[in-house]
Protein backbone atom coordinates (compact mmCIF):
# COMPACT_ATOMS: atom_id res chain seq x y z
CA UNK A 1 0.00 0.00 0.00
CA UNK A 2 1.51 3.56 -0.90
CA UNK A 3 1.39 6.24 1.69
CA UNK A 4 2.72 9.57 1.53
CA UNK A 5 2.51 11.11 4.60
CA UNK A 6 2.99 15.10 5.20
CA UNK A 7 4.37 16.06 9.08
CA UNK A 8 5.50 19.38 10.36
CA UNK A 9 2.24 21.76 9.82
CA UNK A 10 0.88 24.37 11.99
CA UNK A 11 0.63 27.23 13.62
CA UNK A 12 2.93 30.11 12.86
CA UNK A 13 3.56 33.72 12.85
CA UNK A 14 4.12 35.79 10.04
CA UNK A 15 7.76 35.97 9.81
CA UNK A 16 8.65 32.29 11.23
CA UNK A 17 9.32 29.56 9.63
CA UNK A 18 7.63 25.73 9.31
CA UNK A 19 9.47 22.90 8.10
CA UNK A 20 7.14 20.61 6.10
CA UNK A 21 8.28 16.58 5.48
CA UNK A 22 6.43 14.07 3.04
CA UNK A 23 7.44 10.49 3.74
CA UNK A 24 6.77 7.90 1.37
CA UNK A 25 5.81 3.97 1.76
CA UNK A 26 5.25 1.38 -0.29
CA UNK A 27 6.96 3.44 -2.95
CA UNK A 28 10.77 3.75 -4.60
CA UNK A 29 11.01 7.73 -4.40
CA UNK A 30 14.07 7.64 -6.56
CA UNK A 31 11.17 6.45 -9.50
CA UNK A 32 9.47 9.88 -8.64
CA UNK A 33 9.39 13.50 -9.18
CA UNK A 34 8.05 14.76 -5.75
CA UNK A 35 6.17 17.82 -5.73
CA UNK A 36 4.47 20.01 -3.12
CA UNK A 37 1.08 21.87 -3.49
CA UNK A 38 -0.71 24.27 -1.77
CA UNK A 39 -4.69 25.20 -1.54
CA UNK A 40 -5.28 27.93 0.41
CA UNK A 41 -9.28 28.54 1.42
CA UNK A 42 -11.36 29.04 -1.02
CA UNK A 43 -8.90 29.08 -3.98
CA UNK A 44 -7.35 26.70 -6.16
CA UNK A 45 -4.36 23.78 -5.78
CA UNK A 46 -1.16 25.42 -7.10
CA UNK A 47 2.12 24.17 -7.21
CA UNK A 48 5.07 25.03 -4.49
CA UNK A 49 7.79 22.80 -5.75
CA UNK A 50 8.99 20.17 -7.87
CA UNK A 51 12.24 18.01 -7.60
CA UNK A 52 13.25 15.08 -9.47
CA UNK A 53 15.20 12.11 -8.66
CA UNK A 54 18.53 13.88 -9.94
CA UNK A 55 17.36 17.25 -7.90
CA UNK A 56 16.02 19.36 -10.81
CA UNK A 57 14.21 22.04 -8.48
CA UNK A 58 11.27 23.98 -10.20
CA UNK A 59 9.67 26.74 -7.65
CA UNK A 60 6.84 28.68 -7.43
CA UNK A 61 7.89 31.75 -8.70
CA UNK A 62 6.34 34.03 -6.18
CA UNK A 63 7.60 31.67 -3.29
CA UNK A 64 10.96 31.13 -4.66
CA UNK A 65 13.59 32.71 -2.28
CA UNK A 66 11.42 31.76 0.52
CA UNK A 67 11.61 28.17 0.17
CA UNK A 68 13.68 25.30 -0.24
CA UNK A 69 12.72 22.10 -1.62
CA UNK A 70 14.78 18.66 -0.55
CA UNK A 71 14.84 15.16 -0.83
CA UNK A 72 16.45 12.40 0.50
CA UNK A 73 16.42 9.35 -1.97
CA UNK A 74 17.88 6.81 0.42
CA UNK A 75 15.18 7.70 2.68
CA UNK A 76 11.88 8.05 0.89
CA UNK A 77 11.07 11.97 2.01
CA UNK A 78 10.88 14.92 0.45
CA UNK A 79 10.79 18.15 2.56
CA UNK A 80 9.89 21.93 1.94
CA UNK A 81 12.02 24.73 4.44
CA UNK A 82 9.29 27.22 4.11
CA UNK A 83 10.88 30.92 5.88
CA UNK A 84 9.46 34.64 6.23
CA UNK A 85 6.32 33.49 5.70
CA UNK A 86 3.11 35.56 5.20
CA UNK A 87 -0.61 35.24 5.90
CA UNK A 88 -1.22 34.48 2.06
CA UNK A 89 0.93 31.26 2.58
CA UNK A 90 -1.72 29.30 4.64
CA UNK A 91 -2.87 26.62 2.86
CA UNK A 92 -3.31 22.80 3.38
CA UNK A 93 -0.22 21.96 1.57
CA UNK A 94 -0.12 18.26 -0.16
CA UNK A 95 2.69 15.99 -1.41
CA UNK A 96 2.61 14.50 -4.22
CA UNK A 97 4.63 11.41 -6.59
CA UNK A 98 4.52 10.94 -9.65
CA UNK A 99 6.08 7.84 -11.43
CA UNK A 100 9.01 8.86 -13.93
CA UNK A 101 7.47 6.71 -16.60
CA UNK A 102 5.17 8.19 -18.85
CA UNK A 103 2.07 7.17 -17.75
CA UNK A 104 2.66 5.50 -14.29
CA UNK A 105 0.74 6.15 -10.61
CA UNK A 106 0.32 9.46 -9.29
CA UNK A 107 -0.13 9.26 -5.69
CA UNK A 108 -1.22 12.14 -2.92
CA UNK A 109 -0.74 13.03 0.51
CA UNK A 110 -3.93 13.29 2.80
CA UNK A 111 -2.80 17.14 3.37
CA UNK A 112 -1.40 19.07 6.27
CA UNK A 113 -2.75 22.73 7.25
CA UNK A 114 -0.12 25.65 7.75
CA UNK A 115 -1.79 28.72 8.98
CA UNK A 116 0.09 32.15 9.31
CA UNK A 117 -1.27 34.53 11.74
CA UNK A 118 -0.31 38.22 11.18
Amino acid sequence: QVQLVESGGGLVQAGGSLRLSCAASGIISRDYVMYWYRQPPEKELELVASITPGHYIIYQPSMKGRVTISRDNAKDTVDLQMNSLKPEDAAVYYCKAVSIIDGGPIYWGQGIQVTVSS
